[in-house]
Formats: C-alpha cells, sequence, structure tokens
C-alpha cells in the first residue's frame, strides 16, 4: 500500500430542487400579467398546470418572452391565491370552479363542491332541472326568439308557459286552443314533480338566461286572456332589456 494521502473524492454543487421551485416565473395568461413562483405552479403534481410547466409540451411565450396560457385571466389570480394559502375562495365562485376543473386542480375542484352554495347549486337546483324535460335546449331557444325580435328595439319579449302540475298542463292547452293563431310564439316549462314552486322555475329560468350575459326579467302575460273561455294563470312575459 502506498503511503500517500488519500484524496477525498471531489463532489460538484447542482441547484437543489428546492432552488427550481422558487425559481420566478412570469406569465401572460388571456392578457393578464401575473407574477410567480415554479413551487407555486406545480403545487399539485399530475394537474394539468403542473404539467405545463414540467411536461414535454411546451408554452408559447408572447411578444416579451413570457409564457402565455390562452384562458381568461382575470380569475388566474384566484387560482394562485388557493395555491399559495389553500384558502378557498369567497367570490366568483362559479368561474373558479371552471378554472379549476380546467386546470385540472383537484383538490380546490372539490372544496368548491363542498361550498353551501355550490352544493345546493349541484344537489338541489339542477337536480331538479334534470327532471323538468327540454330545460336547456328551452333556454337557447328563448334567447333565440328574444333575439329575432330586438332588431330596432330597446326592449324584446318571449312569452313562456310555466305548468307545475298536469291539470295545470292541460289549462295551458285548452287556453293554446282558444288563441288559435292570435297567439304569439310560447316557450313552454313543465310538468315536473319535485316539490320547487312556478316561482321557483321562473327563477332559474331567468338565472340562467342572466348567467349568458343578458338582462332579463319577467311578468305575468295579459295579452289575449280577454279570448280564453276560462282563466289562464300559467302564460309569462320574459322581457329582455337590450340597451
Amino acid at each position: 500500500m502506498s503511503g500517500l494521502p488519500q484524496r477525498n473524492p471531489v463532489t460538484r454543487h447542482t441547484p437543489g430542487s428546492s432552488q427550481k421551485l422558487s425559481k420566478v416565473m412570469n406569465l401572460n395568461v388571456g392578457g393578464q400579467i401575473y407574477t410567480t413562483t415554479l413551487g407555486t405552479l406545480t403545487r399539485f403534481p399530475g394537474s394539468r398546470l403542473s404539467e405545463m410547466f414540467t411536461g414535454p409540451t411546451r408554452l408559447p411565450v408572447d411578444s416579451r418572452g413570457r409564457l402565455f396560457i390562452d384562458r381568461k385571466g382575470i380569475f388566474f389570480k384566484y387560482i394562485l391565491e388557493y395555491l399559495r394559502t389553500r384558502e378557498p375562495p369567497s367570490h366568483f365562485v362559479e368561474e373558479i370552479y371552471q378554472e379549476a376543473v380546467f386546470y385540472g386542480i383537484e383538490p380546490l375542484v372539490k372544496v368548491i363542491q363542498d361550498l353551501p352554495q355550490s352544493y345546493g347549486e349541484a344537489v338541489g337546483r339542477q337536480s331538479f332541472l334534470a327532471q323538468v324535460a327540454n330545460y336547456g335546449e328551452n333556454i337557447e331557444l328563448i334567447v333565440r326568439l328574444a333575439r329575432a325580435n330586438a332588431v330596432s328595439a330597446r326592449r324584446s319579449a318571449v312569452v313562456v308557459c310555466v305548468v307545475k302540475s298536469k291539470e295545470d298542463n292541460a289549462e295551458h292547452l285548452r287556453a293554446m286552443d282558444d288563441l288559435g293563431p292570435n297567439m304569439e310564439p310560447v316557450v313552454t316549462f313543465g310538468p315536473w314533480d319535485p316539490s320547487p314552486t312556478v316561482s321557483d322555475m321562473l327563477f332559474c329560468i331567468k338565472k340562467d338566461i342572466e348567467k349568458k350575459g343578458y338582462k332579463v326579467s319577467y311578468q305575468p302575460y295579459e295579452i289575449g286572456r280577454r279570448l280564453l273561455s276560462k282563466p289562464c294563470n300559467s302564460f309569462y312575459e320574459l322581457i329582455f332589456t337590450w340597451w
């Protein structure tokens, strides 16, 4: 054996994972500019958001070299806030929920689903509407009719008939026969079995039209009632205000 002193192996310093995660990231999300760290963006490995920055597919960059995500940017700050604090959102809950689903952030999706307002929407209102035949199609039809009647007018109206019971529906059909060609197009909702009332249905119709960005109100529909052989209280007028 040689008597030369033994050398310790040379060690090379490489950046640790903590240094990588602290890397500052400048993002352009739909025109909104954000600054955060890679660690925040990859808080939940396996999420779509995390894979945007760790996966093989590279995000495009804008003219200033910032990574670009083609998504509505105004709500991304709430995504970042949750990633930083794990606190559930208190505003824009429905919008943030959609963003959480898009980015695949399952803990945030579950948190929002468990919020009282989300639970009521999913378990209460949507469960009720799922039992009302053609509800979604009728909402779309109402919007098309309103837009068709809006030319050169500040307001346009669409007539709806809301019938909860089979008896109400029979009354509605009789009224339609009485009015005949004098009646303008009518969009009918119902009948349905669950407990919500006609007022509840009108609230849902108004809410879902307003979610599409329209300003709408409703009132009992009076025109043509004098032509009826018997009173019918199932007709309402949805009034769209355009300007």
